[in-house]
């Protein structure tokens, strides 16, 4: 029985008491709303002065196979799956080559930066939405005039091939009579980072943090503050309360000591000043 009961209160000493734990939050409201700011003010000047931006600029392909203005059923499955065909052809290295060799041409001094087609191909994301005939080739870019060059040259690529006729058509190639796209245009706003989503990201961080920090203190705090956690220590009853003595009022022993020490202090300054005389 002494071992169970003895069980019993280490079972009972890690649990946590979730009311008090809301009163320690409520207590710590303070530090928690302090800290939850402190982390949206540390993400917004990570954000503002750390990240650079970056802009994204999108094209469009329309497939079409079709080589009348009547498109039956056949025809549509198979323009959607030379979407897809699209999207292999453009993840070949000879076409970011090509797109390369073209910016450098028609862009002087501007793309040398790049020195080889891989630099370009990671910018670029080519993907088919599905159920559609549609082609998108999003650039991101920190520069957004660059990405909207790129993402149109792309585009050229696939209808014109190079200039001189050295390269062929994508569709000549893939076996399409038929293309038709929308351009990319200059972004208007960056596309990351997302200034507002990140601050509340650091908000949140912040509140995390502090509520994580109060917390561990709690469990760690051994202290007996009231009544009932007493009790659950002890496992015993509390029958009664003694009120806390004031420090700086005077005890019954002190008053007394001092009262019957009084007249003899008077009778010797008395016999003090009749010596004198």
């Amino acid at each position: 029985m002494e071992n169970e009961a003895q069980r019993t209160q280490e079972h009972e000493g890690f649990e946590i008491d979730l009311i008090e734990l809301l009163y320690r939050f409520l207590e710590k409201a303070r530090y928690i709303i302090l800290a939850a700011v402190l982390g949206a003010l540390l993400m917004a000047l990570y954000t503002y002065l750390l990240v650079t931006p970056t802009y994204q600029s999108r094209s469009k392909l329309y497939i079409s196979n079709s080589k009348d203005s009547v498109i039956n059923l056949s025809d549509l499955q198979m323009n959607m799956n030379l979407a897809q065909d699209y999207v292999e052809v453009f993840s070949a290295h000879d076409v970011p080559e090509l797109v390369l060799r073209r910016l450098k041409a028609e862009y002087p001094g501007k793309y040398d930066k790049y020195t080889t087609y891989q630099q370009i191909q990671r910018m670029v994301s080519v993907s088919s939405k599905a159920g559609t005939r549609l082609l998108y080739i999003t650039v991101t870019s920190t520069d957004k005039t660059e990405a909207m060059q790129i993402a149109n040259m792309y585009l050229d690529v696939a209808l014109n091939g190079e200039k001189n006729g050295t390269y062929g058509k994508i569709n000549e190639k893939i076996g399409t009579n038929g293309l038709q796209f929308e351009e990319a245009v200059v972004a208007s706003k960056p596309h990351s980072p997302n200034k507002v989503r990140n601050i509340v990201i650091g908000l949140l961080a912040g509140l995390v943090v502090a509520l994580a920090v109060i917390t561990v203190q709690f469990i760690v705090d051994d202290r007996v503050r009231n009544v009932e956690q007493l009790e659950k220590r002890l496992g015993l009853p509390v029958l009664g309360m003694m009120p806390a003595a004031d420090s700086d009022a005077p005890s019954h022993s002190d008053s007394a000591h001092s009262s019957t020490r009084s007249p003899r202090s008077g009778k010797a300054r008395k016999a003090s000043k009749g010596g004198k005389k």
